[in-house]
Order: structure tokens, then sequence, then C-alpha cells
């Protein structure tokens, strides 16, 4: 007989930069372990693919186009996901962007504009929607799970990267402040930190043979991750399986950080 309390049947679920890579990844598992699930995100050829294999797993399904770094938006869209889905169990605030490596010049000479670009996204919009996803667990009362993705940048140093650094330590930051505040409510909050994960957003790099022969070696388990790897996680912090479990930071990089 399987475990009861990683069943997700009656759950809702939304993940922000849900339709590809770790987000995609989280959105299909827990689809398929029976929850409801919703993703944001602003491609809409790719919400319309992702949507197509999440309907495929047999339950309920949304993709609303949502750009994270409008406050606005964020608010418009988590109230259309509530009307058409009915509620939020699990929120997770997966959306962000990279770095770019930062400026030619590196910290020095980084610009403002380019600070602010990944600020917006990475911090701003996971603020804007966890608090919204916040606000609706304590209005309807019952609990919840809420859930950052946060990154290695964030505890080691990533050189041309600190914007990107600061946003994701921040977050980890936030979420553990969240953990604490929200326990009343009993609404959990915990971090996931990837490693070095195959994605659009990392294609370009890991697929770069110079970086995949200094790094690769130093991945124990020998591989990139992929999206599929937070499945397993993500089922487990959106689940009654969980419902102790809160301020945990899940590093999930093959080993990377011990080595």
């Amino acid at each position: 007989m399987a475990y009861k309390g990683l069943d997700l049947s009656g759950k809702v679920a939304l993940v922000t930069g849900g339709n590809s890579g770790i987000g995609l990844g989280m959105a299909e598992a827990m689809a398929q372990a029976g929850a409801a699930v919703c993703i944001w995100g602003t491609n809409e050829a790719k919400n319309a693919a992702a949507l197509k294999r999440l309907l495929g797993h047999g339950g309920k399904a949304l993709a609303i186009r949502c750009d994270v770094s409008d406050e606005g938006a964020v608010d418009r869209c988590f109230a259309e996901t509530v009307k058409a889905l009915g509620r939020v169990d699990a929120f997770f605030a997966n959306a962000g962007v990279s770095g770019r490596g930062g400026a030619p010049g590196g910290f020095a000479q980084m610009s403002t504009a380019e600070w602010r670009r990944v600020m917006s996204v990475n911090l701003d919009g996971a603020f804007w929607s966890l608090r919204a996803a916040a606000r609706h667990m304590i209005e309807r009362g019952g609990g919840g799970s809420l859930v950052s993705t946060a990154s290695l940048a964030a505890v080691m140093g990533a050189a041309r990267g600190e914007h990107y650094s600061a946003t994701k330590g921040a977050l980890m930051a936030m979420t553990r402040s969240m953990a604490v505040e929200l326990a009343r409510h009993q609404i959990r909050a915990n971090s996931i930190v990837p490693g070095w994960i195959d994605t659009p957003m990392t294609e370009t790099a890991l697929q770069g043979e110079a970086f995949k022969g200094k790094v690769l070696p130093r991945v124990p388990l020998k591989r990139w991750g992929v999206g599929d790897d937070f499945g397993g996680v993500a089922v487990y912090l959106a689940s009654d399986a969980s419902r102790y479990h809160t301020g945990d930071t899940f590093v999930i990089d093959g080993g990377y950080l011990i080595f």
C-alpha cells in the first residue's frame, strides 16, 4: 500500500516560473501525485506546452502569463488562480533570472540597471508572490506550505554574480523569518537550494566544454541536475508528510557543496 502522506489529492499547488526547468519538474511531480497545479510564466508558448504536459496527468491544471516583477500583476494573477482552482495549499516562489555573467568589468563596473533587473524578479517578485500566498493562507485558515527556490550562489562566492547572490541569500533569510512568524497560522516555509542544474537558463554555460571540464568533475554524482530531480522534494513539501517541517534548507546539488 502506498504511503498516503504523499498523496496530494484535493490539494492545489502554484509554481511561479513553472513552464520549464526546475519549476516544471516540480509542477509535473505534484500533478502526478494528484494535485491541481497552476504555473506562472512570461512566455506564452512555453506556458501552453507545459500546460499540455500537466493536463496529460489527468488532473486540473492552469497556466497564467505573469511577470512577477510587476506587483499589480502578481496580485491579479493570484486572485485569478484562486478563482479558477478554489484555493492554494502550496506555493513555490521559483521564478528567477540569471546574472548573465554580471558586468564586463566585474562588480566595480556593474550598472544600477543590471542590479535592478535581477533584484526586481528574484527578490521583489519573490516577496510580492510569497506575500500574496501568505495573505491567502492566513485568511482562509488551515495552514499551507511556502517554498522558495534559492541557489548555491547564496552560500558560495560567485564572481561577477554579486547581484544574483544577493537576491538568493536574501530569499533564504526571508524564508527563515517567514517560518518563525507564520508558524502560528500552521504555515510552513522552506527553501530549496539547487546546484548546477541543466535548465534553459543555464544550458549555455553548462554545455560549454571549458565549464564542463572544470565543474562537472566536482559533482560527486557526475552529472548535471535536471528539473525532474526536484519533483520528490516538491511533493514532500506540498504534502501532509512535511506538516512539522519548517525553516529548513534543502540542498539538491549532487553533492557539489560538500565535495
